[in-house]
């Protein structure tokens, strides 16, 4: 199937979005951050803090994202809950790729890039081992564009 396919996923409304964005950061704040990560598990992606510079304000930014790992290197999707434009986070690592993430398990600094090619579609395929049901191509179809993948690799130090 491509990212072209007819079916239309139901997705929940913007508002209900932008609510549960904002409900899981508080939640991980208000826990010290006992709730709120996860790794990844057969049907469930991963839950990580991704760390960002503000690209016009330079002022530090944070994400709760859905990710999974792929060797050394952390994979996310650059959606924006399905909706039109491209995340925040993803438009502050175009201009500043030095990054870090908090993860189950530890912190780590990353440098960002976006997979092309034959890379891009194993790691789009691999969304689909996260997500029970629909697939990823069936949610693309909610979008114009294609959706980015972000590919963090780890940096020393």
């Amino acid at each position: 199937m491509s990212e072209t396919a007819s079916t239309h996923p139901r997705v929940p409304p913007r508002w209900f979005i932008r609510t549960a964005w904002v409900v899981h950061r508080g939640l991980y704040a208000i826990t010290g951050g006992r709730f709120g990560l996860a790794r990844p598990r057969p049907g469930k992606y991963g839950m990580l803090r991704l760390h960002t510079v503000g690209r016009r304000s330079g002022k530090p930014r944070v994400a709760i994202l859905a990710y999974f790992e792929d060797g050394p290197n952390v994979i996310l999707m650059a959606m924006n809950g399905w909706a039109e434009p491209h995340p925040a986070w993803w438009l502050n690592l175009r201009a500043h790729p030095e990054a870090s993430v908090d993860m189950p398990g530890g912190s780590r600094r990353v440098r960002a890039r976006e997979a092309q090619g034959v890379e891009r579609e194993r790691l789009w395929a691999g969304w689909d081992a996260y997500e029970d049901g629909t697939s990823m191509d069936d949610y693309a179809t909610l979008r114009a564009k294609r959706t980015p993948v972000i590919v963090l690799e780890p940096v020393a130090g």
